[in-house]
């Protein structure tokens, strides 16, 4: 199970919580077993076509997964999912 991180702005849909241990080969395995525990995350992680949503960051052991290869990004039992959406302000 790789570990996800849940940042602030995300742990009241999450109950609280700031890391979870999810299943699944790739990010989107996980994003999508994140969102089945969690279905208030859908929108806010997820675009209607199931794309990530472009205000969200994900990130496996540091590296951003846009650079890699999105949600087919592999993931092993060790690795770390971050999930940093994008702030605004001024």
């Amino acid at each position: 199970m790789s570990t996800v991180r849940i940042p602030q702005v995300l742990r009241a849909q999450t109950g609280g919580q700031k890391q979870l241990d999810l299943a699944g080969a790739s990010v989107g395995e996980v994003v999508t077993a994140l969102v089945g525990q969690f279905p208030s995350l859908k929108s806010q992680l997820l675009t209607d076509e199931g794309e990530l949503n472009r205000f969200v960051n994900v990130y496996v052991n540091g590296q951003d997964v846009r650079y890699l290869d999105g949600l087919k990004t592999p993931v092993g039992d060790r690795d770390e999912v971050r999930l940093l959406p994008a702030m605004a302000g001024g």
